[in-house]
């Protein structure tokens, strides 16, 4: 790297790490003036709050607003150095424009690159403890999301479950009954019971009053029945009543093999989990194109000063973050693809962020 790479990438991270520190320093005060009532009421430990709690936290939110810093930090230090003349100089001394942006595009391969494994590997683990610490000191009980009537699963291949109902309270559920298919679709085993309920000790389901029909071949058949028995078949709890925000709490490897097995068992909300899959990668990839839409607009001199264009990028950061929102919700309903819907808003943007460096004075 040459000094002119050295000095932009380090205007670059560091105005970005600062502006990150300073949200975050008034998000954590904003978050425990909130909160402080619910921690002397629970009697949360300090040790605890701080540990955690906020040091779970502050990653959640750094994640949370870097493709927004990453903009408004490429407009300030860039537009400061376009009325500082500094860009002038830089061209005038032989160093293209299309040279000047390897440097930005670096820098926004480093935040993309550490938004992309914070998210997919850190994070998760974070929220998982920062949600148990709001269940257990602040009081707030965490929304499931569960179906609890007539549930059909297909929980492996030609193998599926029925309950007429399920209670996530009790975990019991009414009205069983399981059937296996062989590869050819012929029904070889159909097992009902009156009831299961979920053995939160030994991990399995104990059903009671079962009927349990083996079948060998066209001729031949078992009956087994009995009061009680425990038994497996690939279903928990937590697949029928779910936190909504589970996948917030799941790693990359994690949430793959989850959005695996909802759609083997036919969820009705899969779109937005494989919505939440899909953008552990294209949310990072925002850096990039935030980034050359931040060094267009913010390369020269514009009537109103520094003001004018830190304005327009905030505009445009919350516009993009809008329209990745309503693609979103048009997945969720059934009327887009979900890899599309997650991709829609960069390819756009993409497009916009290529007009404007076309457009801008070289």
């Amino acid at each position: 790297m040459k000094k002119l790479d050295i000095y932009i990438t380090r205007k670059f991270l560091g105005t970005f790490i600062f502006s990150i520190v300073l949200i975050l320093g008034i998000a954590v005060v904003f978050d425990l003036s909130e909160k402080l009532d619910n921690f002397i009421d629970h009697q949360a430990p300090f040790q605890a709050v701080v540990f955690q709690y906020y040091l779970n936290f502050i990653p959640y939110f750094a994640i949370l607003f870097s493709s927004l810093f990453v903009f408004i930090s490429v407009i300030y230090f860039t537009s400061r150095m376009a009325y500082n003349s500094e860009i002038i100089a830089i061209i005038s001394n032989g160093v293209s424009f299309y040279r000047l942006l390897v440097p930005y595009m670096f820098s926004a391969f480093v935040i993309a690159l550490g938004s992309f494994l914070i998210s997919n590997f850190l994070l998760p683990h974070a929220n998982a403890r920062r949600l148990a610490f709001e269940e257990e000191y602040v009081g707030r009980v965490q929304n499931y999301r569960s179906n609890t009537y007539n549930i059909h699963r297909q929980v492996r291949p030609n193998l599926y479950v029925y309950m007429q109902s399920y209670s996530p309270i009790s975990k019991v559920g009414q009205k069983f009954s399981m059937e296996k298919f062989d590869k050819k679709g012929r029904l070889q085993s159909k097992m009902i019971a009156s009831s299961v309920r979920w053995d939160t000790a030994t991990k399995k389901w104990n059903a009671r009053s079962y009927y349990i029909r083996i079948i060998s071949d066209s001729l031949h058949e078992e009956i087994k029945k009995g009061s009680r028995l425990d038994t497996t078949f690939f279903l928990t709890p937590e697949d029928l009543a779910s936190r909504k925000n589970i996948t917030e709490t799941l790693n990359l490897g994690e949430l793959q093999q989850f959005v695996k097995n909802q759609r083997l068992q036919g969820a009705e909300n899969i779109e937005e989990y494989e919505i939440a899959l899909h953008n552990r990668f294209s949310y990072p990839f925002s850096a990039f194109i935030l980034t050359l839409i931040g060094l267009s607009l913010s390369s020269r001199k514009m009537k109103g000063g520094i003001g004018v264009q830190i304005g327009t990028g905030i505009a445009l950061s919350f516009t993009y973050i809008l329209f990745m929102q309503f693609s979103s919700q048009f997945a969720i309903g059934g009327n887009m693809d979900p890899l599309l819907a997650s991709w829609l808003p960069n390819l756009i943007f993409t497009l916009i962020a290529t007009v404007l460096f076309f457009m801008t004075p070289k």
